[in-house]
């Protein structure tokens, strides 16, 4: 499928490394066009090897919305979102790696156990025990924590909120309130 280093460079998006990438190019690759952290961090050609379920990791470890616009982050967003993004990769690498060494992998999935956020819609968030809840598009979704990373509030469902319309829970209360009744 591809002859030597030179065909494998040739199938490279582009995309930096952020274990070896310092906070400016960080930055810089995020920042250059105007677009949700959560389409940044997954877009391949600015960050390489995320994806969509660290994606929700990085941005749980963060307290960051995945709506929130990259060129609209203050200093100590950035901070954060750089933090979280090593930190957050460096303990999954350790772990997958660990985990291979002790056994080949038979089934591979974006699913961890020990993953805050990503794939625990309706779990308890494990900083603050609210129920996780997602947005659902296309083939993927996004998971996340309301109160951890969006002030509260629910973000909305673009198939689901479109036909709820006004009735779409705007606030983790307006949700709950919901669920009772």
């Amino acid at each position: 499928m591809v002859a030597g280093e030179p065909g494998l460079l040739a199938m490279d998006p582009g995309g930096i490394d952020v274990l070896t990438a310092d906070f400016v190019g960080f930055r810089a690759a995020l920042s250059r066009e105007n677009r949700t952290l959560k389409r940044a961090l997954t877009d391949p050609r600015i960050v390489s090897g995320v994806g969509n379920a660290y994606s929700d990791e990085i941005l749980h470890a963060a307290r960051l919305s995945p709506l929130a616009l990259t060129r609209k982050l203050t200093g100590e967003e950035w901070d954060r979102l750089f933090a979280a993004t090593r930190g957050t990769l460096e303990v999954w690498v350790g772990r997958l790696s660990a985990e291979a060494r002790a056994r080949f992998p038979e089934k591979v999935t974006a699913f961890r156990e020990g993953m805050a956020v990503h794939g625990r819609y309706g779990e308890p968030c494990p900083r603050c025990g609210v129920k996780v809840l997602r947005i659902r598009y296309a083939d993927n979704e996004t998971n996340y924590c309301a109160r951890c990373q969006t002030g509260g509030r629910v973000l909305a469902d673009r198939g689901l909120s479109r036909l709820l319309g006004a009735d779409w829970p705007r606030t983790l209360d307006e949700l709950e309130e919901l669920r009772r009744h």
